[in-house]
């Protein structure tokens, strides 16, 4: 296995252009292919993930054509795929699956879906049944309750209205997939969550890349969504994509450690990304932040009378649920505990990240407490150990995430190369920020 040794770094200044944010990105690559019209988008991410997602639409029918540089002109299939029989490979990319899922079941083809063995191993039993319901004909071709799946073609909706419940306290990207597939049947729709919606703000994200192409949704709360009928996916000609506000989280955090400035460009106040919000986080543990319209700057306070600039926060971590994996690392250069909340998402996720986070952290010599769904990190007086070797588990937000205890003492990234999933120059980035 490759590894790659950070040296102990003491301080972080200057600016980091984002790259494109991923779930942005793999949303509108799909409302692109399903909508009327010829899209160009611009800046979309360069990863795996969409790799992926584009490699499907691709077999799938759709035209997609490089314009320059992470530019993309795709023609629209006006509501469907011309392909009505493929096998799709889609790695271990969530935000294709799962919405590639919903829009195929409700389409008239055979289709086949898989991913790496991972993949396999992420639920997805939730918006099978929820399809079921809306007379979707999917099997299982493993293990029950999970990838890989076989779709075949959908029976007739016979009722005025699809009506259809989904659990939210698992995925929310099962709900996402169900709002962004039933648009195409042109029915009015209603979609009860039962349970606590977790991930509340990827929901919100959703429900703004539909509106730019004239779908809207009427929410009631967080526990039903209205879908009228008759509407239509319509290119709005030209989509520029965001800067990936979990990516900023990284540089954000070595701002606030590494005493600053750092600047991250791409994304700003007016961002609908719900881990903008992990500015406010690292704000309420003693960082100074500063925020534009396409930018977010953070830095560390004057040290108090001992020593100390961060301390730690109690937080329910609803709203961030990926840049929540950030503030656990952040933890070890904080005063006093730190307890991230409601993160059981994080079991589902590239890897079990509650189990896998919990088990690097101690590495480095913090004391940790793992429930189901929280985890308490208390720092260690005495620094962090020294050369610890962290694995990643083949998940980009572990190798992101621990590159930052190279504020505290030398530390070695395993299997460095997985961060290619979101953000492959990274390492790159990061290394131009820090100081020893």
């Amino acid at each position: 296995m490759n590894s790659l040794d950070l040296p102990h770094v003491k301080s972080a200044r200057g600016a980091v252009q984002l790259p494109g944010s991923k779930s942005i990105s793999n949303r509108i690559l799909l409302l692109a292919s399903l909508a009327e019209g010829t899209t160009l988008i611009q800046d979309l991410l360069a990863s795996e993930d969409t790799e992926r997602m584009i490699e499907a639409l691709i077999k799938l029918g759709i035209s997609i054509t490089p314009a320059n540089s992470n530019a993309f002109h795709i023609v629209g299939g006006k509501g469907t795929f011309p392909v009505t029989q493929a096998d799709l490979f889609l790695g271990n990319a969530g935000t294709a699956f799962r919405p590639l899922t919903a829009v195929l079941s409700l389409l008239h083809g055979n289709y086949r879906l898989s991913g790496v063995p991972r993949m396999h191993e992420r639920p997805i039993a939730d918006l099978v049944d929820a399809l079921r319901q809306l007379g979707a004909d999917i099997t299982y071709l493993g293990e029950q309750g999970f990838p890989p799946l076989q779709i075949k073609p959908s029976r007739p909706i016979n009722a005025e209205t699809n009506s259809v419940t989904v659990r939210g306290d698992v995925s929310s990207q099962f709900l996402t997939g169900l709002l962004m597939a039933l648009p195409l049947n042109k029915k009015p729709a209603i979609i009860d969550v039962s349970g606590t919606l977790i991930s509340q703000p990827y929901i919100e994200l959703t429900l703004a890349q539909m509106s730019r192409f004239g779908v809207k949704v009427e929410r009631k709360g967080w526990q039903q969504f209205v879908i009228p009928a008759q509407q239509v996916y319509r290119s709005p000609g030209r989509v520029m994509i965001e800067g990936d506000a979990s990516s900023a989280s990284y540089f954000l955090a070595a701002g606030a450690i590494g005493h600053g400035p750092v600047r991250v460009h791409g994304v700003g106040r007016d961002s609908t990304q719900g881990d903008i919000q992990f500015a406010a986080a690292l704000e309420k543990m003693g960082a100074h932040i500063g925020m534009g319209e396409n930018w977010i700057e953070a830095s560390s306070p004057a040290r108090n009378s001992e020593g100390e600039f961060l301390r730690g926060i109690d937080l329910d971590c609803n709203h961030i649920p990926d840049a929540a994996m950030t503030l656990a690392v952040v933890a070890l250069f904080a005063h006093g505990d730190t307890v991230l909340r409601n993160i059981a998402s994080w079991r589902s996720k590239e890897t079990d990240r509650l189990t896998a986070m919990a088990r690097e952290l101690r590495k480095l010599g913090a004391t940790i407490e793992e429930g189901f769904d929280y985890l308490r990190i208390t720092p260690s007086p005495d620094g962090l150990v020294p050369h610890a070797e962290i694995d990643t588990y083949d998940d980009h937000r572990m190798a992101m995430c621990f590159s930052l205890a190279s504020f505290g003492a030398p530390v070695q990234i395993n299997d460095p190369g997985c961060v290619a999933k979101t953000f492959p120059d990274y390492f790159k980035e990061f290394s131009q920020i820090v100081c020893s």
